[in-house]
Order: structure tokens, then sequence, then C-alpha cells
């Protein structure tokens, strides 16, 4: 047993600190949505790319778990960290005067940046928990995550507003020219140091990771790979039927991914919409430090919203939410327009939080994980197929008119409005009706269903966490 009081003292947990804000925080984060406008893409085009980019994860979360097991965790975090820098090399020189290599260069990056976050997605973190355990500091755990929370929030205020700064050819160039730089910069040439700057943070993480070591207690598996990802198929069925009949299970995982779906489509437009409403784009990243910043007060209002009932907070993420698109709907000018933008950003982190609080509140340790795996499942399965239909949308709302992309945009958000109204009020309906047990998320009830259900599945391959398993509630969300 290690002797020493901090877990940072441990080189896999310094690394893994290293390694997800290297991964997470992007400078392109500000920009993300006119970055593909400006390489010449259409919005139809963006949604179906980060539809794709969904599907990508849907189809290798699950497995992802199993190859952890097998090969190491690792080499998953290495491989992630080597896509990173593929993905984001291929948007930094990609050349512009071929359109048909521009999708194909954004198509390409949202599979591998797919591909990267399914792979990442749990084996750092259990990389990092079994090498605290492999010294006898398990329970150091949550202050591992407190850490790295503070250094996201950081790290976050900086690459936005960093991000947004070099991508403003004319306010960069103004500032060089205050410190004596006298240069002329095309906007075509400065929309890519976003890029250039993630490239470099890619590099980082991968470097990074090539440093984690195995602790070295990971049992070895005889049975093979194939045994392996079977044996996780059918603990993954097994979960799937329990949530199916458990009401509260499958009520809260379908409210949670209504909220989330539309809500982080929004996010992934804020861009666009911010240049709707006329801000100046170097000003995109001090409003996205100000969401972050936003976090911290959502995180202290979220813990006071478990003592209602699961209807109450039901009711209340539908009136923000539809508030927040119906603000966005009338396209309010400056100042105005930017509170659609924080009341959809508070209705998407407090979704985090209260989905992963009444899972966790309801379902047994030694299914946690599998049913967790199913919510992020069916979110992205819902990011995934908003953004196709969003995308016939505005192929129809275009129909073939001289229209810029603006006026496309703006013309789809009232359809964004309708939309939500008629799936909150219709999924509230059915299940109110067709199934009052899981009926109390709406009707107001609902603590019995919070008592712990019995498990029904043999605990998970991977390492249980001492900590929720949604531990960055508060964090800004991010495009991805």
């Amino acid at each position: 047993m290690n002797l020493s009081t901090s877990p940072f003292a441990i080189p896999n947990i310094r690394r893994f600190l290293a390694f997800r804000l290297l991964f997470g925080v992007r400078f392109y984060y500000p920009v993300f949505a006119i970055l593909f406008l400006d390489f010449g893409l259409t919005v139809g085009q963006f949604a179906v790319l980060n539809a794709v980019w969904a599907a990508t994860i849907v189809c290798c979360e699950v497995p992802s778990g199993a190859l952890a097991d097998v090969v190491g965790r690792r080499t998953l975090v290495v491989a992630a960290g080597a896509l990173m820098v593929v993905e984001i090399a291929l948007l930094c020189f990609v050349p512009l005067d071929h359109p048909e290599w521009v999708f194909t260069a954004f198509l390409l990056n949202r599979i591998l940046s797919g591909l990267a976050e399914a792979l990442a997605s749990g084996a750092d973190e259990a990389l990092a928990y079994d090498s605290l355990k492999a010294q006898g500091q398990a329970m150091d755990w949550p202050r591992v995550l407190a850490t790295l929370m503070r250094w996201n929030s950081l790290a976050f205020v900086a690459a936005l507003t960093l991000g947004a700064f070099v991508y403003d050819a004319e306010v960069l160039q103004q500032v060089l020219g205050v410190l004596g730089w006298t240069v002329t910069l095309d906007p075509q040439t400065t929309m890519r140091f976003p890029l250039y700057l993630t490239l470099a943070t890619a590099i980082g993480a991968w470097w990074v990771a090539l440093g984690m070591t195995e602790p070295g207690e990971r049992p070895v598996h005889s049975q093979g790979l194939l045994s392996t990802v079977q044996h996780a198929g059918r603990a993954t069925l097994d979960a799937g039927r329990w949530i199916l009949a458990t009401p509260f299970a499958w009520v809260v995982i379908a409210s949670g991914m209504l909220f989330d779906h539309l809500a982080r489509l929004f996010v992934t437009l804020n861009s666009t919409y911010l240049r709707l409403i006329d801000l100046p784009e170097a000003s995109f990243g001090l409003i996205g430090s100000g969401i972050a910043l936003l976090g911290v007060g959502v995180a202290r209002l979220a813990p006071r919203l478990i003592r209602h009932s699961p209807g109450f907070n039901f009711a209340l993420l539908t009136m923000l939410g539809l508030a927040g698109l119906a603000g966005a709907a009338l396209v309010l000018p400056l100042g105005l327009g930017l509170i659609p933008v924080a009341l959809i950003h508070i209705v998407l982190l407090l979704t985090g939080y209260l989905v992963s609080h009444y899972l966790n509140a309801m379902t047994d340790s030694a299914q946690r994980a599998t049913v967790l795996s199913f919510k992020g499942l069916a979110f992205n399965l819902g990011y995934g197929a908003l953004g196709l239909l969003y995308a016939a949308l505005l192929l129809v709302l275009r129909d073939g008119s001289l229209r810029d992309e603006e006026g496309v945009f703006q013309a789809s958000l009232p359809w964004l409005l309708g939309y939500g109204t008629v799936i909150f009020l219709l999924f509230a309906g059915f299940v109110a009706r067709y199934h009052p047990g899981g009926g109390s998320i709406i009707t107001g009830g609902g603590g019995a269903e919070l008592t712990m259900a019995p498990p029904i599945i043999a605990p998970k391959a991977r390492p249980a966490m001492a900590a929720p398993a949604d531990p960055h509630p508060q964090q800004p969300p991010s495009p991805p």
C-alpha cells in the first residue's frame, strides 16, 4: 500500500487528468457550427455529419468495454489519442479548392472523432481508478474527480476565449497592429487557427497516453475476445430487459433523451445562432466562457431540485426548454438573444444531473454501469435521429431557393419550438395514460420508484467507480 496521502503522486493519475483536459477541451468549440459553414459546407451537411458522429459512438460504445478488458485499457486510451491527432489533422490540411475533398475530410473527421470518444469513454477512468486501487487509495477517487472539474472549468474558459479570438481575422489583425506587427490576415487562414491549436493539444493527449501504464492487477482473460464480447452482449441484453420491466427507469431515460437531444442540437448550432443575432465572432469565446461559469450556479441549484418530485422537475425542464426555444425563434437582438442560449444550456446541465441522480438511486451497483450505458446509447440515438430530421427540414425549407444559410437556419427555429412542444406533451400524455407506474415522473409521485431495484445481471468486467457515473453534471456542455 502506498502511504502517500496525495493521489496525485501516482503518475497515472496525473496523466489521466492531463489526458482528459487535452482530449476534451478543444479550441474550435466556440465557433463549432460556423467553422463547418466557413469551410463551404451547408447547415444540412453539418446536421448529417453530426448524426454520423453520434451513430459512430452508438455502434462502438458497447464493444469498447469488452475490448478494453482483452487488449488493455492503456491500449484503447493510446488509440483514442492517436485518432484525435488524425481527425484534427484532416481539417488542418484539407485543401479548400476541392469541395468534395472538404466534405470527405469532415466525414472522416466525424467518424474518427466518434470512434475516439467511444474508445476513451470509460477506459481512461478505469485505468486511473485501478491505479488508485492498486495503491490502496480507491477512496481518493472523488477527490480526483473534483480536481478534474475545477481544471476543466478553467481550461474551458481559456480555450473558448482564445479559440474565438484567433478565429476572427479582423480582431486578430487589429490586436497585432497595436503590438506593432503589420500583417494582413485572410479569414480563410485564421479559421484554421483554432484547429492548429487543437492539433497541438491532440499530440499532447497522445503523448500523455503513451506514458500511462497498466496497474498490473487486471486479470488476464483466457476466454479470448469472442467469449468476452458474447458475455458483454448477454449482460447488455439482461440490463435492457430490466429497464423495460422497470417503468420508472425507462421513463427517466426516455424523458432525459427528449430534453437532451433537442437541447444538444441547439447547443451544437450555438455559433450559427450567435452570428444570426449579429454578435461579433470575437465575442463567441467570452460568451462560451460565461456559459461555462454558468455551470457553477447550476451545480448549486441542482441539489435543491432533488427535494421536489420528478413531476415537478419534468415540468420545470419543459418550461425552461420551451421558453428558450421560443426566445430563439423570436431572434431577440444582442443581449436579449443570449437569454435563450442560457436557458437551453441550463436545461442540458440539469437533465444530465437529474437523470444521473434518479438512475443511480434506483439501480443496484452490480448493474449500474450497464444501465447507465443504455442512457448514453439512448441519448446518442436521439441526437443522431434528430440531426437527420433537422437536415431533412433544412432541405425542405431551402427548396431550391437562393436563400442564404443563415436565412434557412432562422426559418428552422420555429419548427424546433413546435417539435419540442409536441413531443413533450405527447410523452407526458402517453406515460400518464398508458403506464401509470411510470407516470410518476409526470404526475409528481415517484418516491417508491426510487427504491433500490434487485440486480438481474452479473457485475460488469469494468471496475466499479467510487463516484456517480455522471461525475461532471456541472461542466459546460460541449459540441461533439
